[in-house]
């Protein structure tokens, strides 16, 4: 159905108390003091776990998701998870990460919008944090992360693995609990956001906060078309953009009108139907406010911050460390994942995965990413 066709876009796609759980557990981690200096009275994380942790906790993996993913790695959609897994080609029985003999953990981050505190969740009022919502880091995201392990008494991971955002994530894992990490998995990701990447982001935030639909970020009691899902949306094309490489937009669409649409009358190429698709998709299942806070953590992510720069934060990780990155790649440059790989002393050269998908040919090349976690994972367990 063309996008002006659909049912009007609710005012945010968060997930609240009342909509149906799921597979989602929940762990309340108490007040939460921040790295910015604000404070969060309380704090809840929703997660889901697959497998069995043994009795000694030596099989522990923690998942870790991207910017606009969630706890749902894997299962398929149902009451509470309206679209599948979104990793299902590396968590499962005989996946790569093989949940019958891994047990694995996924959170829904700090800030999200999925069941874990976030800024469409309940302030000390009642009513949603929305503008009010502090800004929160990755580094912020791991202590939480690390109060749920604490709470599932799982004192060391064997493994954690994270793609893009997730990857920030996995790198102050090991940056910062190096006791509690065996090994990482770092994939299509950095240890740094650079000045590229920063203008990236704030064009995407700019959309959002451009559109009066937004409302300074207080819009959850809109009704349904009035809330910012047109700048979500324009945020989401802005992204989406850095997704995929020029090849493949350039192979898959070129310059083909969409339909029988005239540009030369107005009408839109493909492309533009495409991305114009990805935007109303995102608006109806996330949060602006959470786009917001997630992408806000992501320019402000630096492992090197008061650690004496990038290169010897890197160089004080213990973890036996698998770098993978991808060669299209044009939000985190092959080169970025190679400076990981040349500063952690436990990590091996990078693995490249050819796509001509850009980033997300960490989702579409299931099977050359599933390969070199399943080989990573074999060697972790033969040499300890």
């Amino acid at each position: 159905m063309p996008v002006a066709q659909r049912p009007p876009t609710p005012a945010s796609s968060a997930w609240r108390e009342g909509d149906p759980v799921g597979r989602r557990q929940f762990a309340d981690l108490g007040p939460f003091a921040l790295e910015s200096g604000g404070r969060l009275p309380a704090v809840r994380l929703a997660y889901e776990t697959w497998g069995e942790l043994a009795p000694d906790g030596s099989n522990a993996v923690l998942v870790l998701h991207a910017l606009t993913g969630d706890s749902h790695v894997t299962g398929p959609a149902g009451d509470g998870h309206p679209t599948p897994g979104w990793w299902q080609s590396m968590v499962g029985p005989g996946a790569p990460i093989d949940t019958e003999r891994w047990f694995v953990v996924a959170p829904n981050v700090l800030g999200g919008c999925q069941g874990s505190t976030g800024p469409a969740s309940p302030g000390p009022d009642g009513t949603p944090w929305g503008s009010r919502f502090p800004q929160v880091s990755v580094r912020d995201q791991v202590a939480a992360e690390v109060r749920l392990a604490d709470l599932l008494g799982i004192r060391r991971w064997s493994l954690v693995i994270g793609a893009s955002m997730g990857g920030l994530r996995v790198l102050e894992w090991a940056a910062s609990e190096p006791q509690r990490v065996a090994a990482f998995a770092a994939i299509a990701t950095s240890a740094q956001t650079t000045g590229d990447q920063i203008a990236n982001f704030h064009t995407q935030l700019a959309a959002i906060h451009a559109d009066p639909g937004f409302r300074g970020g207080d819009y959850y009691d809109a009704a349904p078309g009035e809330g910012p899902h047109v700048g979500l949306g324009i945020a989401r094309q802005i992204a989406h953009q850095s997704y995929r490489s020029a090849l493949e937009l350039d192979e898959r669409f070129g310059r083909i009108p969409q339909g029988a649409e005239d540009p030369l009358e107005g009408g839109r190429f493909a492309v533009q139907s495409y991305l114009e698709h990805h935007g109303d998709k995102l608006a109806r299942r996330f949060d602006a406010n959470t786009y917001v806070t997630l992408t806000r953590s992501m320019i402000t992510h630096d492992l090197g911050r008061d650690r004496g720069g990038v290169d010897n934060a890197l160089a004080q990780i213990t973890a036996h460390g698998l770098v993978v990155a991808v060669d299209t790649d044009r939000l985190f440059p092959v080169a970025q994942s190679e400076r990981i790989a040349a500063h952690v002393p436990g990590a091996g050269p990078v693995r490249v995965v050819h796509s001509d998908f850009g980033h997300d040919g960490f989702l579409i090349e299931a099977d050359q990413v599933g390969e070199h976690v399943a080989e990573f994972l074999r060697e972790r367990v033969r040499t300890h």
